[in-house]
């Protein structure tokens, strides 16, 4: 948990679960914007796993959700730990490293199915990457970090209420706007980048804005899903910040 001095450092607290493909989007739109504006990004964590932990999974989502929310959490654990011995910047990079493998790589060869997101095959070479010791692989397995993980995640829903997925954005912490999203399925260019992101301030700092929502969404232009940039995705109907199975 960061100090109310670290708070001040940030422009942005950004909350994800690594395993979320519309986290990841608004990630790198976020990024983009970051790097023209000058914004200093606090990467934060919310676990989807810990967020759903009173929902049966075998009747409310499709069979791989458990697996690929459990693959989550193993990684926030991971982060957990490296944040605490590298410090919150290498948090970032791993992210970044991370959510490149599963959602811009094309997996045609060989398929990533959702709990591989959360191995160690996976992450090792990751890690030799972002010049990151091996043995942080270890803290995969430590369920004694979750207690930590749950305590960002209620920090995060402290923010928005609790009706909400990921990403969660604060603004200008720790007095500003927070809100769920804003959650995109297209990368917008480098100008429409800032232009997007003005208007999302302009709601963010009027203090009655509370929600402006559609539950239709096209699958993200990720490779890692199958979609490249210049298609349409899919469009599917989610609630709650997922995609729930239809009754």
């Amino acid at each position: 948990m960061a100090t109310p001095a670290q708070q001040r450092e940030f422009d942005l607290h950004f909350y994800f679960d690594p395993v979320c493909p519309f986290a990841w989007m608004t990630s790198k739109w976020v990024r983009m914007v970051a790097a023209q504006r000058d914004y200093r990004v606090d990467w934060r964590f919310i676990s989807l796993r810990i967020l759903n932990a009173h929902i049966d999974y075998a009747s409310h989502f499709p069979p791989e959700y458990e697996a690929g929310h459990t693959a989550g959490l193993r990684l926030l654990r991971m982060m957990t730990r490296v944040r605490s011995e590298h410090g919150r910047a290498a948090v970032g990079s791993l992210y970044e490293a991370i959510g490149a493998h599963i959602f811009d790589t094309h997996h045609d060869v060989d398929p990533l199915t959702a709990a591989a997101q959360g191995a160690e095959r996976l992450v090792a070479p990751l890690l030799a990457d972002a010049r990151l010791p091996a043995d942080l692989v270890r803290a995969l397995d430590d369920d004694t970090l979750d207690e930590q993980v749950r305590a960002e995640t209620d920090e995060a829903l402290s923010l928005t209420g609790r009706d909400v997925g990921t990403p969660i954005l604060h603004f200008q912490p720790p007095e500003g706007t927070a809100f769920f999203g804003p959650v995109i399925s297209r990368l917008p260019d480098p100008d429409d980048a800032i232009t997007l992101w003005d208007h999302v301030i302009g709601l963010a700092t009027f203090a009655g804005f509370a929600e402006l929502k559609r539950s239709l969404r096209e699958l993200p232009q990720l490779a890692g899903l199958g979609v490249d940039v210049g298609e349409v995705g899919k469009q599917e109907d989610w609630h709650a910040g997922s995609r729930r199975l239809k009754r």
